[in-house]
């Protein structure tokens, strides 16, 4: 009361007036903070170490970014034999889609994520979870404005760099326009240009350049070693969620290490659930049972939906997710 504080018998003390107390009174005050749940069973999960044993290689994760329209959408689905360009609004990607492919036996993760500026959130969580990360730039416009934003996030993220050139079958493509403004980025291309920043000139509507471009991304990721432990509970990240009506919450997750199974006790962000179902990301309606590391899944089971680049990590009983989330 002396020191303005008026407080029943039972009331709560934050922790600076407990000490002032103490120094006041002559009592040695030793304060140990309550650890929550949430931060106990987080430590853990995180701070399991991994014996170099237990790693093996997994394939790369690469991101397209790049500029509305200077093809992102079109390489990929040129890569996966689909066409995704023509049924979003405008030819707009409107939703990050992550899918994965294979090269000479090899499997390859790519993400797209959307290039309208209305998404630079997105696009920036898209980077966060990348290894490589391919810069799509139109040969006929060169960088734009969201191009640099998108470079900007890359090196925010420290992730290797390849740059497509996109559209070099058009009659305005100008390379070497495109490759002076590069080096203004720090970003200066390899061979003749004397740069490390691995350019391909690529045309995704007649598939030009294509197999370079997958082979420099299996060579970089030869570099990297990316590797993960299978063996482990699943830790990963969730793209992006929709509500469907006959399945509920569908969450798009990719595994970043351990193995995520059907039955898998999911928290993410501020949602949880048990994992009912899994879903092939490039065919909807293909059931898997299990996604490893690199892997993009599409989740059912999860009470709400949770948020775009939100973490999830699998935990051993309900009661524990209910009370994170």
């Amino acid at each position: 009361m002396q020191m303005g504080v008026m407080v029943t018998i039972n009331a709560q003390v934050d922790p600076e007036l407990v000490e002032l107390l103490a120094a006041e009174l002559g009592v040695e005050l030793e304060y140990k903070e309550q650890v929550s749940l949430e931060e106990s069973l987080i430590d853990q999960i995180v701070q399991q170490e991994d014996d170099t044993g237990s790693l093996v290689p997994r394939p790369p994760v690469v991101t397209f970014l790049g500029h509305v329209d200077h093809g992102k959408t079109t390489l990929l689905d040129t890569f996966i034999g689909t066409d995704v360009v023509s049924g979003e609004a405008g030819g707009i990607t409107q939703h990050i889609r992550a899918y994965q492919i294979s090269k000479d036996g090899r499997l390859i993760t790519f993400v797209d994520t959307p290039g309208h500026e209305a998404f630079t959130e997105m696009r920036a969580r898209g980077a966060n979870v990348t290894d490589i990360a391919v810069l799509v730039i139109a040969a006929d416009d060169g960088i734009m404005p969201q191009t640099e934003e998108a470079i900007s996030h890359l090196k925010a993220a420290e992730v290797p760099i390849v740059v497509a050139l996109n559209k070099m079958d058009l009659p305005g493509a100008d390379p070497v326009k495109a490759m002076t403004q590069l080096t203004q980025f720090d970003l200066t291309p390899s061979g003749d240009w004397g740069g490390d920043t691995e350019v391909i000139q690529t045309s995704a509507l007649k598939g030009d350049g294509l197999d370079d471009l997958l082979d420099t991304l299996l060579t970089i990721a030869d570099l990297h070693e990316y590797r993960a432990n299978p063996d482990r509970p699943a830790l990963g990240i969730c793209l992006e969620s929709e509500q469907e009506s006959a399945r509920g919450v569908l969450a798009k997750l990719i595994v970043q290490t351990g193995t995520l199974r059907v039955g898998d006790v999911v928290v993410c962000g501020t949602t949880f659930g048990r994992v009912k179902a899994m879903y092939n990301t490039l065919h909807p309606n293909q059931l898997v049972s299990e996604a490893g590391p690199s892997v993009p899944v599409n989740v059912a089971g999860l009470d709400t939906a949770p948020g775009a680049g939100d973490a999830f990590h699998v935990l051993e009983d309900v009661a524990s997710a209910r009370s994170i989330a």
